[in-house]
């Protein structure tokens, strides 16, 4: 294994030899550009759970992604906090002084003190602009016994962290991004972090895994403009300055074919461009590039992606780094040459601006085509369907013009959710910054009993439970009632299963409050209830015609308060108006057709699978 990474390091560390030779050529204009403060943790924990010294690489890959320009600085912890690279401009004498920290990374210390490596490196020398923390860290909080009583001064740490330092950094405008390198980590603790800042969390086991968390954390830091890849094929406008494509491998290496049918390799470049072709990658730079549409061949990977650098640039604005389930997100976009708008004469012909939210397997969730409002383009995109990590992305196509803009967010429920075992309630928070218990009512469904929550701070409720088995897992419906602008509206929020640990069925996860949401969408599989008694058990199918019986009330229950909306008017009117009254009449009927065609075809699958004989060879 050890040998293996020893390979797989090979092509990294020549990636970011080749990212730090053309680095000058990526970098987009610095204009209020962030700060990078990267934090490696170098804890005795670290020696076992990164062997391959995965967090040194990282740190090279990234030194490597840096734009020329930008302000960065590296800290060190583990019982003490260190400053080995100082703030400042990142140049060649910078990167430089950051590779030659590989030796300070495997000076490992016995203990990790991950909350005063977070709350010295935000408060070094305070700046206007944003601050980005980028934490590695096998995610264990571990401080000495000196301190006092282990574990509680781990538990006070990790709270205070959650509680007290991650609003303290929202609030500052500080976003923490967090890679984990181990199993063993925390993963609730970097990721709460992460979202609770608006940043992003990973946790990474293998190089590709590597590479794409660098990859989303520089899209997020430092935006740039692409030509996007559609069928092996990108558009160039004419005035480009020129382009940068890194390509992935796929099972050839990589060519570039330009508009005229001239044909590139690593062989034979195009004039005055530079390609540096590896194991695994391609990265081209070409300079005054041929206007028209270019064509890839040798199937570059999913990660593959064409940077451009343009006078005229595609931007945005009002888009958070975090979306709310339940909460449409306005669209805001533009073109500006040299930093200024656009004017609607010199608007490419045609021009049409597309809104587009992918999750982490690049299918498309939601879309909005943007109205135009003179040179601005305007829309909101439809609700979220899942949590977790995504990619909102913007692209902009018009006569002989290709360009999109790709930003990942975060996608979170409107309010999270943890139950509370030992004071037998929930506690709720709210996720969404609008949210308060002025504009929120909360309430659920237990087991049929109906649950109202209290408010016990401004963003932050309680949810008292009655007697439960603790034998028996169930799900807890809840629902919430908001009021903005004068519109209330009621979201359905995650289901929270308590006691998922005693009876885990398919599809169930115990995650983290704010990542119940993941599974949002999906509807709980029946948890069967414990028999006081022994009995011979049923065969397997018969016990499904039970359980989806025993399902129906509350499905209908909960088919009815989705439809009632919808359904109320019309069957209003049919009984004021006698002429109507027939629609009932047919409806009925085809209901309890439906009913009993049901149950025929449940016998008619029984009878055939009552008896089988198995094949004999």
């Amino acid at each position: 294994m050890g040998r293996e990474w020893n390979k797989v390091w090979h092509w990294l560390a020549g990636l970011a030899g080749s990212l730090i030779i053309s680095s000058h050529l990526m970098a987009a204009p610095i204009e209020a550009t962030p700060e990078v403060r990267v934090i490696v943790d170098v804890s005795g924990s670290m020696r076992h759970n990164d062997p391959d010294q995965l967090a040194a690489e990282a740190l090279e890959l990234l030194v490597a992604l840096m734009p020329s320009g930008a302000r960065a600085g590296v800290w060190t912890f583990g019982e003490r906090v260190a400053n080995p690279l100082p703030l400042g401009p990142v140049n060649m004498e910078w990167r430089d002084r950051a590779r030659a920290l590989a030796p300070r990374l495997v000076d490992y210390q016995q203990y990790t003190d991950i909350e005063s490596a977070l709350y010295e490196a935000a408060v070094a020398e305070p700046v206007e602009r944003q601050r980005h923390l980028l934490l590695f860290t096998d995610g264990k909080i571990d401080l000495p016994a000196w301190r006092g009583r282990k574990p509680n001064i781990d538990q006070a740490s990790r709270a205070a962290l959650l509680e007290e330092h991650g609003p303290w950094l929202a609030e500052e405008g500080v976003v923490v991004h967090a890679i984990a390198f181990s199993d063993e980590a925390d993963l609730e603790l970097v990721e709460r972090l992460s979202q609770l800042t608006g940043g992003l969390s990973s946790k990474v086991a293998t190089p590709e895994a590597l590479l794409g968390a660098f990859l989303a954390i520089v899209d997020r830091i430092f935006p740039t403009d692409r030509a996007p890849i559609t069928d092996q094929r990108f558009v160039i406008e004419p005035g480009l300055r020129g382009f940068t494509a890194l390509l992935f491998r796929g099972e050839e290496a990589p060519e570039l074919v330009a508009p005229d049918g001239s044909r590139y390799s690593a062989e034979a470049p195009p004039e005055g461009a530079e390609w540096r072709s590896e194991s695994r990658y391609d990265l081209v730079h070409v300079p005054n590039p041929q206007p028209g549409q270019w064509r890839v061949e040798g199937a570059p990977g999913q990660d593959s992606r064409i940077t451009v650098e343009s006078p005229l640039s595609l931007q945005l604005a009002g888009v958070p780094d975090t979306f709310y389930l339940g909460f449409d997100v306005p669209v805001e976009a533009w073109l500006a040459r040299e930093g200024e708008p656009v004017g609607t004469e010199a608007l490419p012909a045609h021009l049409r601006l597309t809104a587009e939210l992918h999750d982490e397997s690049g299918s498309v969730q939601s879309t909005v085509v943007l109205r135009q409002q003179e040179e601005r383009f305007v829309g909101r995109l439809p609700v979220p369907a899942l949590g977790g990590t995504a990619q909102f992305v913007v692209r902009a196509e018009g006569q002989g013009f290709r360009r999109q803009r790709v930003q990942p967010v975060n996608v979170l429920p409107a309010i999270s959710a943890r139950h509370d075992e030992a004071n037998q309630q929930v506690l709720l928070s709210a996720e969404h910054p609008l949210l308060d218990r002025d504009n929120t009512r909360l309430h659920g469904q237990l087991q049929g009993a109906h649950l109202d929550a209290e408010a016990v701070a401004e963003r932050r409720w309680s949810m008292a439970l009655p007697e439960l088995d603790t034998a028996l897992s169930v799900p807890l419906v809840l629902r919430a009632e908001v009021t903005l602008e004068g519109e209330t509206r009621e979201l359905i929020l995650p289901r929270l299963l308590l006691f998922p640990s005693v009876a885990t069925a398919i599809d169930q996860v115990d995650a983290s409050p704010a990542l119940d949401v993941v599974r949002f969408h999906e509807e709980l599989a029946p948890v069967r209830e414990p028999r006081a008694t022994q009995r011979t058990p049923l065969p397997e199918p018969v016990e499904r015609i039970v359980r989806r019986v025993q399902e129906l009330p509350g499905a209908a229950q909960e088919r009815w308060r989705e439809w009632r909306p919808m359904l109320a008017k019309p069957l209003e009117d049919a009984v004021r108006d006698p002429r109507q009254s027939w629609l009932l009449l047919v409806a009925g009927i085809l209901a309890v057709g439906l009913v009993l065609l049901a149950l025929w075809r449940i016998a008619l699958r029984r009878r055939r699978g009552g008896v089988r004989e198995e094949p004999h060879v």
